[in-house]
């Protein structure tokens, strides 16, 4: 076994030539317009490494253990503003959900309400129509019982007209026959 660390421990040429590999930098970022970074509003952002990673060959017995509480808490700290960025990216989405959504909810609204008003002045138009349709029939209701009362006096009236102007007449028939029969 302890060969077998030993071996392990051994340097190779590659792994000289592969440290830069892991010599992160920060990258330039492409220009983007102003379409394209909106577009990723919505997407979770990409957080670029500013870490370097050292080999661990670099690393002291006595400073590795501060070295790495060093690089997890700037780590930490990254991870904890990267939150915040996503956080701050999903509230203003939740932001411009909420606006959209009360538009739209204010426009209902606004419809609903011209909607409901219109229909209230039309049920207060045709309201006003039946109250008028009423008086104009409770008008030709009493003019129609005042036109049979006067049908019926002036029947009466004719009736008693010309039951006198029967008893005039045999009345006079009457004298006219005794009338003749004197002459006779």
């Amino acid at each position: 076994m302890a060969a077998g660390r030993r071996q392990m421990k051994k340097k190779h040429p590659e792994d000289k030539l592969d440290n830069k590999v892991f010599d992160f930098t920060e990258e330039e970022k492409k220009g983007l317009s102003g379409s394209e970074d909106d577009a990723r509003e919505d997407e979770t952002p990409v957080v670029d490494k500013l870490a370097k990673k050292r080999p661990a060959e670099d690393f002291d017995e006595e400073g590795a253990t501060t070295a790495v509480g060093n690089e997890v808490h700037n780590m930490l700290e990254k991870f904890g503003a990267d939150i915040s960025k996503v956080m701050q990216a999903k509230k203003k989405r939740l932001e411009s959900l909420t606006k959209n959504y009360m538009k739209g909810s204010q426009h209902k609204l606004e419809t609903l309400w011209n909607s409901y008003s219109s229909q209230r002045q039309q049920q207060k138009i045709l309201q006003q129509a039946r109250v008028v349709q009423n008086q104009k029939l409770k008008t030709v209701r009493e003019l129609y019982e005042q036109f049979i009362k006067n049908m019926e006096e002036m029947e009466k009236s004719h009736d008693s007209f010309l039951q006198g102007a029967q008893q005039e007449l045999r009345k006079e028939m009457a004298t006219l026959q005794k009338k003749i029969l004197m002459d006779t």
